[in-house]
């Protein structure tokens, strides 16, 4: 051996320096988003734009049905709009709770990894159903308004207050349901039926103003009901919605996933290995 190849008895022992990743979290989350885009959108004619163009076609054709037994809506002259900005955001914390719910499931195999974390999961899922909700909303929107020329005045505020709120209560109970489907897989088919009714108790067809008496005051306590109204003041200029309490569906959404995240904390382990 030469000198040149000879170790050095003075040099300090090799280490191994750890393996670090700038903006971990940033990097496996776009990784899951990108990965559920492939896998679910991307055997599809027209790939992610399918996922978008789809439910909004058929929110239109709803809109359109629902027009011809209900020719004067309880709020303006076109019973599509009124309708579109009701169901719009049901539609979106529908999806976002769904889609939330199993999000751990549908992530499992890679959860085994230590730099994928079901906070990881849950936010990818999170932020490309919201992603795909609001594009919808404004394909949905803009065709009613645009193509079939109605006049509205819009409120940017109140529709971003509306959304906020739907997307945080989507989130909330997303987690919750993420830890109930992973534990006890029984009960996704019982959300979905439970929450069927929701259609009609959410302000959607019917103004909250004028439902009758006692069952204003029961459907107040419907986060949904926040929700929709708020939407649905941001298209109406001569509609306040002045029910509508962001405190209420705010402070709603905090404790549901302040529990969502303590029960998937303790119990994450016991669902990966289940």
């Amino acid at each position: 051996m030469s000198a040149i190849d000879k170790p050095d008895p003075q040099a300090p022992p090799l280490r191994a320096l750890p393996n670090r990743r700038s903006f971990p979290t940033l990097r496996t989350v776009t990784a899951l988003i990108l990965r559920e885009m492939v896998t679910t959108y991307g055997r599809n004619p027209g790939g992610y734009a399918w996922a978008v163009m789809e439910p909004a076609m058929g929110t239109v054709l709803i809109s359109f049905i629902f027009s011809l037994g209900f020719k004067n809506p309880a709020l303006g002259s076109h019973f599509g709009l009124f309708f579109a900005t009701g169901i719009l955001p049901f539609t979106m914390w529908n999806a976002l709770t769904g889609k939330i719910g199993s999000s751990i499931n549908y992530s499992k195999s890679l959860l085994v990894y230590p730099s994928v974390t079901f906070l990881d999961a849950i936010m990818a899922r999170f932020i490309l159903n919201a992603l795909t909700e609001l594009m919808v909303s404004y394909v949905v929107l803009s065709f009613i308004i645009v193509v079939l020329d109605v006049s509205v005045s819009i409120r940017f505020d109140r529709i971003a207050l509306g959304y906020t709120m739907g997307m945080a209560l989507g989130l909330g109970f997303g987690m919750v349901n993420c830890f109930i489907f992973s534990m006890v897989p029984v009960w996704q088919p019982i959300w979905s039926i439970i929450t069927r009714p929701l259609f009609f108790v959410s302000g959607i067809l019917l103004l909250f103003d004028n439902m009758p008496q006692p069952y204003r005051d029961w459907l107040w306590w419907n986060p949904l009901v926040h929700v929709v109204g708020a939407v649905r003041s941001g298209f109406y200029a001569r509609y306040d919605a002045e029910y509508v309490s962001p405190t209420y569906v705010f402070t709603l959404s905090a404790v549901l996933i302040v529990a969502g995240l303590l029960f998937l904390r303790r119990y994450h382990s016991d669902i990966l290995h289940n």
